[in-house]
């Protein structure tokens, strides 16, 4: 669970990070349309937006990693349970931003476990 500072997701969501929680893409079962939107994120790789094609609500990303799928906290039954661990892509963070100073911070991506 992370909350992303990068560019790309500052436009996308209009403020000054996403949330969202990456899970394995094999546990995901998706029902309906997803459309995609893709993009070239702050890695330098593809990334895909997904929306509900009905009401435009920002629901899913494709990473660069293609075995995971990011899940946007906002779009959760209950976002209440959302809890981030980490704030990445800190070095695209505005100014104005008010992060969680308890919450680990990478200038980037962290380093994969």
């Amino acid at each position: 669970m992370v909350n992303c500072h990068c560019r790309d997701c500052q436009r996308a969501t209009g403020g000054a990070y996403a949330s969202g929680l990456l899970v394995p893409q094999s546990a995901v079962t998706v029902t309906g349309d997803i459309k995609y939107y893709d993009v070239i994120g702050d890695s330098g790789s593809l990334v895909g937006r997904g929306f509900c094609p009905n009401c435009g609500s920002r629901l899913f990303s494709k990473p660069p990693i293609p075995e995971l799928l990011g899940i946007m906290a906002g779009s959760l039954d209950d976002p209440s349970w959302f809890q981030p661990a980490m704030d990445i892509y800190t070095a695209s963070a505005q100014p104005w931003d008010c992060m969680n100073p308890d919450l680990p911070k990478f200038a980037k991506m962290p380093p994969r476990q």
